[in-house]
């Protein structure tokens, strides 16, 4: 496979799925800021920070209030990891290569572009904006379920799962530290009756609160429900599913020793974590780690499949635009 197409069905599914899971972040909040008793705070600023994106914001906005952030996340085309961007540039990486993907890919992609442009522009409050985007993620849920069954298991499928992998585990990571922008009142009775409000509304927008009810607990626990997102090898949302995934598609790839080499180290890491101290405390600084790592995924990752030995400057293409930090 050529190393420019191996390039954009890697950054195709990347942007498929970070516009589903800024989606899901969005919803995450969305929930949160509908069911907080009335003496919390939601840190907009704080968000900006979870997502990686607050220098870009303030290039732009004034203030951090909950209209601005919607629209940088969602509409704004001068951010380039909000949804209307991401899914533009997946559609646009789609059209490029038509002939690797099944026929059917390029009318549901295009399908969701067009379902985008339509809905996403101008003022939604939270009910239309939760309402859409959950129309966003069911259609590139679609996408997903058509590539998986009916794409042959050879180079290109495996470089969709590199591409989705990463940026899931990014984006999982992102919506587990989003907690950590709900500010409580100290010593109120609120915040221990929010706390398992606000974990349970963090495993259901993942899709993850049936199986972790099955699995682990019926009671979302702070300490339950991080060990679960970070530690869980069984659902597909987790951190560590989706580091195994990568070392799996990885081995069987030529050059893959330092890809294979930086999974591990990130694996180590977090096999290393106790989720019961990261609920008390660190939560926040450890999933900056995480995210140190998976970049260092993603560096290799370039080095070994998209650039050739004597190219080592980044392309202005339309696959590596915007990559998060």
């Amino acid at each position: 496979m050529l190393s420019r197409v191996a390039e954009k069905l890697y950054w195709m599914t990347r942007y498929m799925e970070r516009a589903e899971d800024t989606a899901r972040l969005i919803n995450a909040v969305t929930l949160m800021t509908l069911d907080m008793p009335r003496e919390a705070t939601f840190g907009w600023n704080t968000l900006l920070k979870v997502t990686g994106l607050d220098q870009q914001f303030f290039a732009h906005y004034p203030e951090a209030n909950e209209a601005a952030v919607m629209r940088f996340l969602i509409q704004d085309e001068r951010n380039p990891s909000s949804i209307m961007t991401c899914i533009t540039h997946a559609r646009e990486n789609t059209r490029t290569f038509r002939e690797v993907l099944p026929w059917e890919s390029w009318e549901w992609v295009n399908e969701l572009y067009l379902y985008a442009s339509k809905e996403l522009p101008g003022e939604l409050d939270r009910r239309q904006r939760y309402d859409v985007l959950q129309g966003i993620i069911r259609r590139r849920q679609s996408i997903v379920g058509l590539l998986s069954g009916t794409m042959s298991r050879d180079d290109a499928f495996q470089f969709l799962r590199l591409g989705r992998n990463i940026e899931r585990a990014d984006m999982t990571s992102r919506i587990l530290d989003v907690s950590h922008a709900v500010i409580l009142p100290a010593d109120t009775p609120a915040g221990a009756q929010y706390n398992d409000l606000l974990w349970m509304n963090i495993l259901k927008v993942l899709s993850a609160y049936q199986m972790y009810r099955r699995h682990v607990s019926v009671h979302a626990d702070s300490a339950q429900v991080v060990g679960f997102l970070l530690h869980d090898r069984l659902f597909p949302r987790t951190v560590a599913h989706c580091l195994a995934e990568i070392a799996e598609v990885v081995q069987a790839l030529p050059r893959c020793d330092p890809v294979l080499a930086s999974a591990r180290a990130t694996q180590a890491m977090l096999d290393a974590a106790d989720s019961a101290t990261l609920a008390a405390t660190g939560l926040h600084e450890f999933i900056d780690r995480i995210q140190v790592g998976l970049t260092a995924i993603d560096a290799a990752l370039q080095e070994s499949y998209f650039r050739l030995p004597d190219m080592r400057l980044p392309t202005s293409s339309v696959e590596g635009a915007g990559a998060a930090e």
